[in-house]
């Protein structure tokens, strides 16, 4: 999945060049890149499909060069996760209705690969030979209220992996005081949003609990890998709902398992989680830029180009960002207004800045 803007991302992320298509952590690779690489472990090129946004198809094709271009999907519209998802199964059981699926966010991070590419072969044996929709479940370390959280308990039948568990309830982003009493039951896990499951499965589950999203996209056949499709997308988005896969179908499902996972993920999702991927100074200062001084300052996420001297004195626990002509100053503490101050920069002074 690689359509979204990235707006918490702010104004490094914009609409015409969002955070999947940008080596935010210095690697000499995008966040697009890496998460295609890393999924070249597990399947041929030809089983990578991408969906993204209309507008970005350019910026796939330069970042992901020698790609079929059947396997680039493109969303006419954002409507969330379930539609982006509906459409690639749809699409995908057209012309392998036994397929095994894994669906992933463009933009996430994973440090230990090893780890992750183990964690999808046992949720693809579970996912083969069973009627069930499985996820991806983080090890809490901290009372995050940036994520998701899944409560799980043990499973009816032994698991053949033990970090396998039945999934008992979704609970959305908590304020801090819930995040603390989550952690400390010991029974939930960070939502990571990696999906695994047949096609077949998610189909009939689509089905199931969102049947004029099953409708909408079920009308394709035929047109899938034709050159009726987009036009026949173009209609299917005008018709569905903005709706997460998360409400659309995992909420309302009772086939849902969870695999106790550590792979290092991030999300990236904040300046503040980048903050945590980035080496630190002796003052606690994330740092990317060349010409950067700083005066009593600490616990600092600044982001500026190479050619830009900047200068700080005296700033605790602020988010110091410049690109393309735009400077962001803001208190960590209050990143998730980031959206807000987007949203009225857009009102503002147009779409210019955004």
């Amino acid at each position: 999945m690689a359509g979204g803007v990235g707006s918490r991302f702010w104004p490094m992320s914009r609409s015409t060049y969002p955070k999947q298509f940008l080596d935010v952590l210095g690697t000499g690779k995008t966040l697009l890149q890496q998460t295609y690489s890393r999924f070249l472990q597990l399947c041929p090129k030809e089983n990578i499909f991408i969906v993204t946004n209309s507008d970005y198809r350019d910026l796939v094709n330069e970042q992901l060069s020698g790609l079929d271009q059947s396997t680039i999907l493109l969303e006419p519209s954002r409507k969330n996760t379930a539609p982006c998802i509906a459409y690639a199964s749809y699409k995908i059981a057209s012309k392998n209705p036994e397929a095994i699926t894994v669906v992933a966010p463009s933009d996430h991070l994973i440090l230990n690969e090893n780890e992750f590419v183990a964690a999808l072969r046992s949720c693809y044996k579970k996912a083969g030979t069973e009627n069930c929709l499985m996820t991806l479940g983080i090890t809490p370390t901290r009372p995050d209220t940036g994520y998701g959280y899944i409560q799980f308990r043990e499973p009816d039948v032994k698991e053949t992996d033990p970090a396998i568990k039945k999934v008992k309830t979704f609970t959305e982003k908590p304020d801090l005081e819930m995040a603390k009493s989550l952690l400390q039951s010991g029974d939930f896990l960070w939502n990571s949003g990696i999906f695994i499951w047949s096609v077949k499965n998610i189909i009939e589950a689509f089905t199931s609990y969102s049947p004029e999203l099953a409708a909408a996209f079920a009308e394709g056949k035929g047109k899938y890998y034709s050159d009726d499709e987009y036009d026949f997308i173009s209609q299917a988005y005008t018709d569905c709902k903005n709706i997460s896969i998360d409400y659309a179908v995992m909420e309302k499902a009772n086939n849902v398992f969870v695999r106790v996972s550590e792979f290092g993920w991030s999300d990236l999702g904040t300046w503040s989680s980048l903050y945590e991927h980035i080496v630190q100074d002796e003052n606690k200062n994330a740092v990317v830029g060349k010409n950067v001084m700083l005066y009593d300052s600490k616990n600092c996420i600044v982001n500026v180009p190479k050619n830009k001297l900047v200068l700080l004195h005296g700033l605790d626990g602020y988010i110091v960002v410049e690109s393309d002509n735009i400077l962001l100053v803001c208190r960590k503490e209050d990143e998730q207004n980031i959206r807000v101050f987007v949203n009225d920069v857009k009102v503002s002074k147009g779409d210019k800045f955004v």
